[in-house]
């Protein structure tokens, strides 16, 4: 995408979000229902979608690119220099994933991504938004507070520890690519792919050590 067609994308994205309602959701069911009525849109349709991105990609998707990644350090390599160039490798390219970067955790660094404006996020990996994302609460203390943000999903991330904060937009997306845990040399990529989380991948979680006697 050139910078001149980036640059329209976002200023169309913070023309669309400066006008938008306190209750967005109230916005999008009354434009279903004006569009349904004009018999302009199925509601089968929008089911059919929902189901999709909920129960066949949701975050399966991501999951499997990042084990490939643990799996294969020449992937890996590509991922993090070109995240759309190795997601289509995969066949995975779709909503969102052309305007991706991948950011990797390591042991002196943890990422979290948030998108200050409103919910942007790599649709064709991770499925739906989690409702929490999209709050004007996560916005805004994941920016503020992400420490504080991190341990109320669990998760205490050592002082010694960088918090980097990543804030998505229309023309770029970030995924977090999780520490490999240790104990699962030799595993295979649907094994591994099995213990990547959704929150794992925006950064909310951390530990994915597998369970004793795991899987």
């Amino acid at each position: 995408m050139s910078e001149d067609h980036a640059g329209r994308m976002g200023a169309i994205h913070r023309e669309l979000h400066s006008h938008l309602p306190p209750e967005p959701a109230l916005r999008v069911k009354a434009l279903e229902s004006l569009l349904v009525e004009k018999g302009l849109l199925d509601p089968r349709t929008v089911d059919a979608w929902i189901e999709v991105y909920t129960e066949e990609i949701g975050p399966k998707r991501g999951a499997e690119v990042v084990a490939r990644a643990w799996s294969d350090p020449a992937f890996k390599a590509r991922l993090l220099e070109d995240a759309p160039s190795a997601i289509a490798e995969l066949g995975f390219q779709g909503w969102a994933s052309g305007h991706l970067n991948v950011v990797e955790n390591t042991p002196a660094i943890h990422n979290l991504v948030v998108c200050t404006l409103c919910s942007c996020y790599p649709h064709a990996l991770l499925g739906i938004p989690p409702n929490w994302y999209k709050t004007a609460a996560y916005r805004a203390r994941a920016v503020r507070d992400p420490r504080g943000v991190i341990a109320e999903f669990g998760e205490v991330v050592p002082d010694e520890v960088e918090v980097r904060v990543w804030d998505s937009t229309a023309e770029l997306r970030y995924l977090v690519m999780p520490a490999r845990p240790p104990g699962t040399e030799g595993w295979d990529v649907a094994r591994l792919a099995a213990l990547v989380t959704r929150n794992a991948m925006i950064g909310t979680a951390r530990d994915l050590a597998p369970r004793v006697g795991g899987r």
